[in-house]
């Protein structure tokens, strides 16, 4: 018989289920071995490497961010509300409004008199309108608890929720690279963000809720491997599951159930955490019926659906709400409080009808309906089950009240600093908390010429290379994720998008760029997914590793030196007039 006529030798089963080789010549591994994630078979000198270096750099960040934490020595920008509501959180358990004195002097506000060591006996005993969630304040007012009613204590908890973020940061890029390097050039970034820094060192909600969405993602990730790795051991000896087959069914999943934790404690602290969290779960999805396609089962879409997507709805929704609810149980315990106070706002009395004022361009509610009320604060008092329900539903008219304050009210204010979200990933408008202007050079520390003056100021402002470098990294993650079907850049897109594209609905009202501290843990991950394509997965020397390495090596030291040129705007430093304007590069910066 000749060669040509010869019948083709049966392959194993392994080769036929095998995908082509690569570029270099090795065959690509089967689907249930690449189930198994890049981190599998480290030896325990690898991992252990693997926390401490994320360690080392989460201490610096941590240090960096608490020297001359309490400067400056006084409320700045929005801490006047947090560390506030916070404060009062901890000893009333839910937040009251303030006495506009306390020290007996009404020249004096009540900010200055709390500052002067008046911290008790401060409140009127009536409930606050707090149009955002308790969870942030609450974790300020663990800071409070520990080191008292003064700036270092309201902002301890930002610093460490910051520092915080720096290792979570390592760990996400290090999972999902399989590289310690990559990670922790990723938490590097993340650290020497100007944006990042100032926000970890004051007492606003931002950070917190950038902090637990970033734990939520991360939990989403390490999920995504776990299950692979379950489904592939579903399979037993062979490469793939039998036709018909739908897969090993897995209705707990411990890391999805962390991760619907986190997204509850995230929309706890801000309501924007509810578009990434409604992104993610269709993303997880994608991946488990992915997963299911990957090892042979067909129609995987439809199957996921049932298979996973009803338990991961439970394992992200459901118990994201359960939890978003308890974080309320100051606000349920004092129900009557609010009942009694707050039942017939303005807001709850507004029938839809309102025009802008034209002297100071607040927004006035015309033809309330003066006896609209919540429903519950006429009711006799339940007890029992009935009073707990009694309160959820006071809680859900005043969830409606905030949200008539959030879209109405504010549709005619105006603010110095804010801006449009459109523009927020080129650095269009950043925020400045705090300023002190005109300093003569007789002051110390001011070397001005005679003539001129010293400023100093904090600025919330993004590193520009970083943010500029990091639109670049995003526009080339849609492209790899689309063209080259690399899911990890699929995280940094829908991250960026679902803490991004939202706020563009709102943009009739005032809103400002720290609002992006939750988009860029997603832009970092597109800048560190980008340097190591452009390394390459090989260690030998090649040119194409040395232009890597040379291109992204610069790149990171370009953002260090932008970080230590801002360093003076970001930490209230003295300058003068001349240093600060060689900081502030466009005019819209003012």
């Amino acid at each position: 018989m000749d060669e040509a006529e010869r019948p083709e030798r049966a392959e194993p089963a392994e080769r036929l289920v095998g995908l082509s080789r690569t570029a270099s010549g090795a065959r690509v591994p089967l689907a249930v071995q690449r189930a198994l994630g890049p981190l599998h078979g480290l030896s325990r000198r690898e991992r252990l490497i693997g926390w401490l270096c994320p360690l080392a750099l989460t201490l610096l960040a941590l240090g960096f961010r608490l020297v001359g934490l309490g400067n400056p020595a006084r409320f700045a920008f929005d801490e006047t509300y947090y560390a506030k509501d916070a404060w009062s959180l901890l000893n009333n358990g839910f937040a009251q409004t303030y006495r506009t004195d306390a020290d007996g002097n009404p020249d004096n506000e009540i900010n200055d008199d709390i500052l002067a060591g008046y911290t008790s006996d401060v409140w009127t005993g009536e409930p606050s309108l707090a149009v955002h969630p308790d969870v942030g304040k609450w974790l300020i007012a663990l800071g409070e608890q520990a080191f008292g009613m003064n700036p270092f204590g309201w902002r301890i908890a930002a610093a460490v929720a910051g520092a915080l973020m720096v290792l979570v940061m390592c760990r996400l890029v290090r999972r999902m690279t399989g590289s310690t390097a990559l990670g922790c050039i990723a938490g590097l970034l993340l650290m020497l963000d100007g944006l990042h820094f100032v926000l970890s060192r004051l007492a606003l909600l931002d950070i917190f809720l950038a902090l637990f969405l970033l734990l939520a993602v991360s939990c989403l990730v390490a999920d995504r491997d776990w299950h692979r790795a379950r489904l592939a051991r579903g399979v037993g000896s062979g490469a793939s599951y039998p036709p018909g087959a739908w897969g090993r069914r897995i209705l707990f999943r411990p890391w999805l159930l962390a991760a619907g934790v986190w997204f509850g404690l995230a929309a706890g602290t801000k309501w924007a955490a509810v578009y990434p969290l409604a992104a993610f779960g269709v993303l997880c999805w994608i991946w488990s019926s992915g997963a299911r396609r990957s090892l042979g089962v067909r129609w995987p879409l439809v199957k996921g659906a049932i298979a996973d997507g009803l338990p991961a709805f439970v394992h992200l929704v459901v118990v994201a709400a359960m939890v978003y609810i308890a974080t309320w149980g100051g606000w349920l315990a004092h129900a009557n409080e609010y009942e009694e106070q707050l039942s017939a706002t303005q807001y709850r009395q507004y029938t839809g009808q309102g025009h802008c004022a034209e002297d100071d361009d607040s927004y006035v509610a015309t033809d309330l309906d003066t006896d609209r009320r919540w429903p519950t604060a006429d009711e006799p008092d339940a007890k029992g089950l009935a009073e707990a329900w009694q309160s959820l539903r006071s809680l859900w008219y005043y969830h409606q009240d905030v949200y008539t304050f959030h879209t109405h009210f504010l549709n005619c204010s105006t603010h110095f600093y804010a801006s449009k979200p459109s523009s927020w990933l080129l650095v269009n408008r950043p925020v400045g908390v705090a300023v002190t202007n005109d300093i003569p050079p007789s002051e110390p520390g001011c070397d001005a010429p005679a003539g001129s003056d010293c400023i100093k100021q904090v600025l919330l402002i993004p590193t520009p290379v970083l943010w500029w470098g990091g639109f670049v990294a995003l526009l080339f993650a849609a492209v790899m994720w689309i063209g080259a079907r690399d899911w990890r850049y699929g995280v940094a897109v829908v991250g960026t998008l679902s803490t991004w594209l939202p706020w563009m609905m709102y943009d009739d009202r005032p809103i400002f760029i720290f609002y992006a501290i939750a988009t860029l843990p997603f832009l970092v991950l597109a800048l560190a997914l980008s340097i190591g394509t452009l390394i390459g997965g090989s260690r030998l020397p090649s040119s194409r590793r040395t232009v890597g390495v040379v291109v992204g090596g610069a790149f990171v030291v370009l953002v260090l030196v932008n970080f230590a040129w801002f360093w003076p705007i970001l930490t209230n430093q003295m300058l003068t007039h001349s240093e600060w304007l060689d900081r502030i590069w466009f005019s819209r910066w003012v």
